[in-house]
């Protein structure tokens, strides 16, 4: 009797209606708050995560201890990009192919771990996904070949280990944006006092929402962990990897202070263009 009970308000048309104007009305919500996609897939983002969810700023920068997080929540912004923008194009970017696929590995992890989505994915690989809704994310090595440079439209360029990938192909891989108006999220620890990444953190200017995170801010690492770690690895290794201190490259002939202090503002310098 009770499964036939069952069965009947199954039927509902009226309850039928009523559950897919809540699966709509939560889709709609989930839309405008992409910290509910992160509760949805079981996380709990930390209070600069779900700020940097909440972003609506097209350019943002992570400067992110090791282990922080960086690449968790930039995988949340890839697919809710791809779940709720349909036609995007999301690109992962990184300085090998390898770090490219654990990101985008991320992204897959997350999609498996929605109970139901109206978007479904419709092609899978071990580098793209392609959604019912035309939307794409595809992982990319971080090399300055023809296969990068042929990309356009793109809806979110996300550039991991940001401070290793080289000015040349960050230069070639910004006009992906020019005509989509997209957005750019490149997050990194330091790699010295050099590069594209410490120009844009130290003198973007206001172009950027900026996000510092060092170990210290994160709950997950113990303070017993890195109190070990700062003797087993070293000052040098630990103010850039921990405490995310853009220290001076190890092969620095000059320090980076003394540099910009020998420059003359009416002399054009002959390296370091950001133009």
């Amino acid at each position: 009797m009770l499964s036939t009970r069952q069965g009947d308000l199954s039927r509902n048309p009226l309850l039928i209606a009523a559950a897919r104007n809540l699966v709509a009305r939560r889709q709609t919500e989930e839309a405008r708050h992409p910290v509910m996609l992160a509760e949805r897939v079981g996380l709990t983002p930390d209070r600069w995560q779900a700020d940097l969810l909440k972003s609506e700023a097209r350019q943002m920068i992570l400067l992110c201890s090791r282990q922080a997080g960086k690449s968790t929540v930039s995988s949340l912004l890839a697919l809710h990009a791809a779940l709720y923008q349909p036609m995007a194009l999301i690109l992962l970017l990184s300085p090998s192919l390898r770090q490219s696929q654990e990101l985008f590995r991320k992204v897959k992890d997350s999609y498996n771990m929605l109970a139901a989505s109206a978007v479904t994915a419709r092609e899978e690989s071990s580098l793209r996904m392609e959604f019912s809704n035309g939307a794409r994310i595809v992982a990319l090595p971080g090399k300055e070949e023809a296969t990068i440079r042929g990309f356009s439209g793109v809806s979110l360029l996300i550039v991991d280990e940001a401070a290793r990938v080289s000015d040349a192909l960050y230069q070639a891989v910004r006009p992906m944006l020019a005509v989509s108006g997209g957005r750019i999220l490149a997050l990194s620890t330091p790699f010295g006092r050099r590069g594209w990444f410490h120009h844009e953190w130290t003198e973007g200017g206001a172009l950027w929402h900026r996000t510092k995170v060092t170990a210290h801010d994160c709950p997950r690492i113990s303070r017993e962990w890195l109190a070990r770690e700062r003797k087993q690895i070293g000052e040098w290794w630990y103010r850039q990897e921990y405490e995310v201190a853009f220290v001076e490259s190890v092969d620095s002939v000059f320090a980076y202070d003394i540099i910009m202090r020998a420059l003359d503002a009416d002399v054009e310098p002959l390296f370091g263009s950001h133009s």
